[in-house]
């Protein structure tokens, strides 16, 4: 079944206001779709993200594990370990996981048959006191090793320690996602790493979307505010897991977590401020702990999402540049999180539509929503006109990384350990 949304795409409805109180999906939302699973791997810790080759051989990371490589024969092998860990071809002490950082995403060269570059976001202790980094590394041959490793990104924020802030730890908000957009050129996600004056800040390259070359310098046609980065392509992001590139158009659309409220889906804007300013002492906020208001509704008992959402904005129309959300999960925060859009005629009316992976987990650790969404557009890109609930023949789970393999399948990762393949 589908339900098509109008006006604030509302998941309730008649039949699920009770449901999503409660912090549940509405079971109705669910289409009638046949599809078909093959486990892919299993036994994995955190799997992060998966960059598939034509062939089928399969790179993928695991957050405090490291870069491992899946062979059409289902041989596994592991290349690059992060500090502490063994059986892998080789190791890089200086890369580490703590808290949600670690080594997140990775893709291939659009080259890689010629060059075979692979490219892998990961934190590193390099410079104190540690940086998310994006690393770029040769495969050899026989696909056993990797080798001439080269930082081309070094200084996206990484949240040290959890100081005197009542929330997160160690390593938040990192973003992570890493994707090569249709014109060539390398598309990075950062987070805000709990910084109240990172996103807003022109230097600092936590939660923004950067555009670079495969040498990590700008794409030259970049145009951020005067003063800014010129790697920026857009700022005043919170934590952007998810990027994906709209098959006929070319637009990056991006996935992002919301505080406690409002996840959203983007279409970018080059230069555009995705308005999200958790800064103290702004639009009439006072003090906040650490300096960081992003989690301030907390504070007051009995707000709703929706006052919660007018207190504190995840688009902060404040902004002149400000880009407005496509879709913001009916105000809800459900761990919106990677993204890919589906194509091939096996798809149907889904062809052409963006897939989101959605983690959910809300107070004491309960499950409030894990599964994947299908998003449906209008023609340009300025509009939500359906949102629908894949029914899955694979246990429930946080999906970590949804990506569309060059077979046309949509490959997903779980934070519980595994990988399958889904086609319908």
């Amino acid at each position: 079944m589908k339900t098509t949304f109008g006006g604030a795409l509302s998941r309730a409805g008649a039949i699920g206001v009770a449901a999503l109180l409660l912090g549940t999906t509405a079971s109705a939302n669910t289409n009638a779709t046949s599809m078909r699973a093959d486990t892919i791997l299993t036994g994995l810790q955190s799997p992060w993200d998966m960059a598939i080759h034509e062939t089928g051989t399969m790179f993928f990371t695991e957050k405090c594990h490291g870069l491992s490589v899946r062979m059409p024969t289902g041989e596994v092998n592991h290349l690059l370990g992060m500090t502490g860990t063994e059986g892998y071809a080789s190791t890089a002490d200086d890369l580490f996981c703590e808290g949600q950082a670690g080594m997140q995403g990775v893709v291939l060269d659009p080259n890689f048959d010629e060059n075979r570059l692979i490219y892998v976001y990961s934190t590193s202790s390099m410079t104190a006191p540690g940086t998310n980094r994006v690393l770029r590394m040769v495969v050899n041959e026989d696909f056993t090793a990797v080798s001439d490793r080269t930082d081309i990104v070094t200084d996206i924020p990484y949240k040290p320690e959890a100081s005197d802030q009542p929330f997160g730890g160690p390593g938040a908000h990192n973003g992570g996602r890493i994707r090569f957009g249709p014109e060539g050129f390398l598309w990075v996600t950062t987070g805000d790493t709990h910084g109240g004056t990172v996103p807003q800040s022109g230097t600092a390259l936590g939660g923004k979307v950067l555009r670079i070359d495969t040498d990590g310098n700008a794409h030259p046609e970049n145009a951020p505010p005067e003063g800014f980065d010129s790697r920026i392509y857009t700022y005043g992001h919170r934590n952007v897991q998810g990027i994906a590139f709209d098959p006929d158009t070319g637009a990056a659309v991006i996935a992002e977590h919301g505080p406690w409220h409002s996840d959203e889906i983007t279409v970018l804007v080059n230069g555009g401020n995705g308005g999200w300013d958790p800064a103290p002492n702004t639009a009439g906020r006072g003090d906040c702990p650490s300096n960081y208001c992003g989690y301030e509704p907390l504070q007051f008992e009995g707000m709703d999402r929706y006052e919660r959402r007018a207190y504190m904005p995840m688009t902060d129309t404040r902004f002149e540049d400000v880009m407005m959300p496509v879709w913001d999960n009916n105000g809800w925060s459900q761990g919106t999180g990677s993204a890919a859009f589906l194509q091939g005629s096996q798809w149907g009316s889904w062809d052409g539509a963006m897939v989101v992976g959605i983690m959910g987990i809300g107070f004491g650790g309960t499950p409030i929503g894990q599964r994947i969404d299908v998003i449906e557009f209008n023609d340009d890109l300025s509009a939500v006109v359906d949102v629908t609930e894949m029914t899955l023949p694979i246990p429930s789970g946080r999906f970590r990384s949804v990506v569309t393999g060059p077979d046309g399948a949509l490959y997903v990762a779980q934070d519980a350990g595994t990988i399958h393949r889904l086609e319908p």
